[in-house]
């Protein structure tokens, strides 16, 4: 759901008319969003394929979470995404996808069944934060550094409702939490506490088991 093309150039002719544009996302993004159920975003790379077995796993831990009571929520395109939105289909609860315009970007893939689209990424994200119970952030890239980020600053700096922030997959997200002790916790610049936002689990059982014991459906 979305203003055509022509509509968003002619509100970009002004700064000022951007405010509408930004608004019109925002509301169109309340009004879709509002009306769902407690859902998980998924996040991951867009460049994986269904060769790939994390794209399997991302299947499964959305069915398994879909079958659990909870909506899906992904950025809609390729990858992991599509994997997430695939497994969510499945398991027939809502497959959601956040769609953004780029130059180079994919179509929504076809296992969204309610799509969103929007042309700035503070909207699409603030719709991610805001209608996610939980995190899941599967392998990826920078892209997906990036969402764990907003969402790790939000938490930490209490601007959100803490929520539970899983990084699956130990041998992808380890070497960076060492990292993150070594230089940010041994540097002073983050705490320990801080740090245990994010969770590491590497079983799409565990994920489950995890999500259902802090957010009740």
């Amino acid at each position: 759901m979305g203003f055509d093309d022509d509509l968003y150039e002619f509100m970009a002719r002004q700064d000022s008319w951007r405010t509408f544009r930004i608004l019109a996302e925002t509301v169109i993004g309340f009004e879709e969003l509002g009306k769902m159920p407690k859902c998980v975003s998924i996040f991951g790379s867009a460049r994986s394929t269904p060769a790939d077995p994390m794209y399997e796993t991302t299947r499964v831990i959305a069915r398994k979470l879909g079958e659990a009571g909870f909506g899906i929520i992904t950025g809609g395109g390729p990858g992991h995404m599509e994997a997430a939105n695939m497994g969510a289909k499945e398991a027939g609860v809502p497959s959601i996808g956040l769609h953004i315009k780029l130059p180079h970007e994919q179509a929504i893939n076809e296992y969204v069944t309610t799509a969103c689209n929007f042309r700035y990424f503070a909207i699409r994200k603030l719709m991610f934060v805001k209608y996610a119970m939980a995190y899941v952030v599967m392998p990826g890239g920078m892209g997906t550094i990036d969402e764990l980020s907003e969402a790790f600053v939000l938490a930490q700096t209490q601007r959100i409702k803490h929520f539970p922030i899983i990084l699956y997959d130990s041998t992808f997200w380890a070497p960076m939490l060492d990292w993150l002790k070594d230089q940010m916790i041994g540097r002073g610049y983050i705490t320990n506490d801080e740090l245990e936002l994010c969770t590491l689990l590497d079983t799409p059982e565990q994920v489950v088991s995890y999500i259902r014991k802090v957010v009740l459906v």
